[in-house]
């Protein structure tokens, strides 16, 4: 009866055991996710960016998308979800979403932004893309919200990357973008390149 006793308090350590792993696994399994999941880019309205440049003036950049375009599909994909993209464009920009056919009024400031039907566009894409209805476009204004430069086309993460740090860093105020790709940016950025 002694031994039968055992052999159950010794089965039951093991049950004990591989519960209290799986709980563990679980567990560290579930931090992780969390973690991951926490780390995307923090996408604003260019209602919600204007407000709050206003208060905390940054500049903003705004990805000017449509609903069809396969590129901006691949741009969310590849670009917008890697974790040194992110950490920098949060960092230093506001990040707006901006659906080029949103048939909602837009207001920024006093501005009222309607849908355009001649260029089957909203009145503020048509603005910020000069007329030249091109997607994805990525558009860099400053502080004050004056363009900066909008940018038409598929842009990789290490593309991208050069571009926001660039004009996040104010070397454009330096330095050509071609003389900051070789030099500054390889020397400042040289940790995290392998990452892009």
């Amino acid at each position: 009866m002694q031994n039968r006793f055992r052999i159950k308090i010794t089965e039951m350590k093991k049950i004990y055991l591989f519960i209290a792993l799986i709980s563990l696994s679980s567990n560290s399994f579930a931090q992780q996710r969390t973690a991951s999941a926490k780390k995307e880019v923090e996408w604003l309205t260019i209602q919600e960016a204007y407000n709050r440049t206003q208060k905390e003036p940054r500049k903003t950049i705004v990805d000017v998308y449509t609903a069809w375009c396969g590129w901006c599909k691949v741009m969310d994909r590849e670009t917008y979800t890697n974790p040194e993209v992110i950490d920098y464009v949060n960092n230093n920009f506001y990040m707006v979403k901006l659906d080029a056919e949103s048939k909602q009024d837009i207001t920024i400031g006093n501005t009222k932004y309607t849908f355009d039907a001649n260029n089957g566009a909203n009145q503020v894409a048509v603005a910020l893309l000069q007329g030249k209805m091109s997607y994805p476009t990525t558009v860099f204004l400053d502080a004050q919200y004056n363009m900066i430069q909008p940018l038409s086309g598929y842009l990789n993460a290490k593309t991208f990357h050069e571009i926001v740090t660039y004009l996040g860093g104010d070397y454009n105020k330096k330095e050509p973008f071609e003389q900051y790709k070789i030099g500054t940016y390889k020397e400042v950025f040289k940790n995290i390149l392998p990452k892009l």
